[in-house]
């Protein structure tokens, strides 16, 4: 079996977790073994559910007594124990923060390989995977040796893709043994978004700002153009040490990898570590004043100019043609 960590929030699956899935399902296929799952967390059962979609024939729910809130090593733990029940030959997840650690943690508990950011898996004898380093300027083949091998597949390469036949999903549940020790590091309490507001991570619209939008009380045009297209506004790095936005709207390869149909970047420059975060989006639109910006190598289309001049032309069409 092809066991895959699947990440869900109120019973529905990441949709890291349903690419992780459909490149688990061409590896299960490859491989002739059936595809499972494993879920933690409040309303797991009802994510698991939906995964006979992809694929899916045994969802395994770990039931971590008095536990709902992510841990770590408590979930790293019980996925190294799942694993040590009944083997698969490999286990998978997204490579969100969160698949990273917990199979960093099961692989260490395993003292079994573990491959990050996987785009491409020959399996066989040696088994032989091609991976993203240096935030994806570097392809990597590497082998991995083991009655399992675990690893996780980088964010937004494989499209989500339900399987040509669904399938039942058998559900178990399992509880792992822990210790206090596992408890040291847990969630305790979460920040709720704003209302009404468009997630980063899931927006088809993103309307980022850089340097050049010149400081904080000037993004309102940006915010204004990312409404006007139910869009959301994203940042470069700059602009969070500047204390200008919050880090959660950070994109690149320390903040949000996006993956939205159109990336208007206004004012940014384009440092490698940015493009790592923006690199999956269908298109890419640059506004800004310097043509040999390194992002417009990215771009799809270019607008050279003032942002401050393009920006509100653009939303004052937009309101124009709504009004129509």
């Amino acid at each position: 079996m092809i066991l895959t960590f699947v990440e869900q929030a109120a019973g529905r699956p990441d949709r890291s977790s349903l690419e992780a899935l459909t490149f688990a399902r061409r590896l299960a296929a490859a491989q002739g073994v059936p595809l499972g799952a494993v879920l933690f967390g409040p309303a797991a059962e009802v994510a698991a559910a939906v995964l006979g979609a992809y694929g899916v024939v045994e969802a395994h729910l770990v039931e971590p007594a008095g536990l709902d809130a992510y841990a770590p090593a408590v979930w790293g733990r019980s996925v190294a124990q799942l694993v040590g029940a009944s083997p698969p030959t490999v286990v998978l997840a997204a490579g969100t923060d969160r698949g990273q650690e917990v199979l960093a943690y099961a692989a260490a508990m395993l003292d079994a390989p573990m491959a990050a950011n996987c785009i491409d898996v020959r399996p066989g004898e040696p088994f032989e995977v091609t991976r993203q380093r240096w935030g994806g300027s570097l392809l990597e083949k590497a082998r991995l040796d083991g009655p399992v091998r675990l690893l996780t597949v980088a964010e937004h390469v494989t499209q989500p893709e339900e399987a040509a036949v669904p399938t039942t999903v058998s559900i178990s549940r399992f509880t792992p043994t822990l210790s206090e020790a596992d408890l040291r590091v847990r969630v305790i309490g979460r920040v709720a978004p704003e209302p009404g507001k468009v997630s980063l991570a899931d927006a088809r619209v993103v309307v980022g700002g850089g340097r050049g939008v010149g400081g904080a009380e000037a993004f309102s045009e940006l915010e204004e153009l990312a409404g006007l297209l139910h869009g959301a506004v994203g940042v470069s790095r700059v602009v969070t040490s500047a204390g200008w936005r919050p880090h959660s709207q950070q994109v690149g390869q320390t903040g949000t990898r996006i993956a939205p149909d159109i990336y208007i970047a206004c004012g940014i420059s384009g440092a490698i570590q940015h493009i790592v975060g923006c690199k999956a989006a269908k298109a890419i639109l640059v506004i800004n004043t310097d043509r040999e910006a390194p992002i417009m190598s990215r771009a799809a289309y270019a607008v050279i100019g003032d942002l401050h001049t393009v920006v509100p032309a653009v939303s004052a069409e937009i309101r124009r043609r709504q009004a129509l």
